[in-house]
């Protein structure tokens, strides 16, 4: 359950104090709420990952033929070749554009462009 701060609408954070209570604090104002012993908030726990939602690494090796290719907009900061393969990959929020990943098809250097 998520709670706001009544005086500003920030998210309230829950937070442990020194004396052992339980509070819930907004980080903006300083708001604070006193949380009963019912234990209904949990201030951390581990988080586990299944295996589909682990980062899939893809080494080299490949057969990047099966990539599009792009000639004559790109220029290899390594050798000067104006061809290279590209793929795009969200590695940012999902609110930003997704970066564009190159491989030139002379020398198989591999750099990024953010959009």
């Amino acid at each position: 359950m998520v709670e706001f701060c009544p005086k500003c609408g920030t998210m309230l954070r829950p937070q442990r104090e020194s004396n052992g209570r339980n509070v819930l604090l907004c980080p903006k104002c300083g708001y604070r709420k006193e949380v009963g012993k019912s234990g209904k908030y949990v201030l951390s726990q581990d988080i586990r990952h299944s295996e589909r939602e682990r980062t899939l690494v893809i080494e080299g090796g490949g057969d990047v033929r099966i990539l599009p290719k792009i000639k004559g907009e790109v220029t290899c900061p390594k050798c000067g070749n104006d061809e290279a393969y590209y793929w795009m990959m969200q590695t940012r929020r999902a609110d930003e554009p997704p970066t564009r990943f190159y491989r030139c098809t002379r020398c198989n250097h591999v750099w990024r462009e953010y959009e």
